[in-house]
């Protein structure tokens, strides 16, 4: 039974099911569609498109949502963020870490948080 659950495990894992979920789903939340399921196929075939460079990708943010999430965290308006709370934000949005290199006292513009949020986003519908 045990080699059964670890063989579910390591499929979920491979195919990346688990984080293709919880994007589906909070498209789902983030728009509410009268009709979810025909609400899933379409972002699927999206996905699909985007894969064969034939469209874009879904985004559960716009560019006017991270602009404002980029005022939240640029409290003092500076025009800048600190990279910590750079990764936060990424991590907040289910959006990988992992390869960023960032020094402590570099200063991210909105430009810089716009563009790499739109490259995290790409890069977690394309894996």
């Amino acid at each position: 039974m045990a080699g059964d659950e670890e063989q579910s495990r390591e499929y979920l894992r491979r195919h990346r099911l688990p984080e293709l979920l919880h994007r589906l789903g909070a498209l789902l939340l983030f728009h509410r569609p009268e009709r979810p399921r025909e609400f899933l196929i379409q972002v699927l075939e999206r996905v699909k498109a985007g894969r064969r460079a034939e469209g874009e990708y879904p985004f559960l943010m716009d560019e006017a949502n991270v602009d404002a999430m980029f005022s939240l965290l640029d409290v003092l308006g500076q025009g800048y963020i600190r990279p910590e709370q750079y990764r936060e934000a990424l991590k907040t949005l289910g959006l990988s870490t992992e390869d960023l290199e960032l020094e402590d006292d570099e200063n991210i513009t909105l430009d810089v948080f716009k563009e790499g949020m739109k490259k995290k986003m790409l890069e977690s519908w394309s894996v």
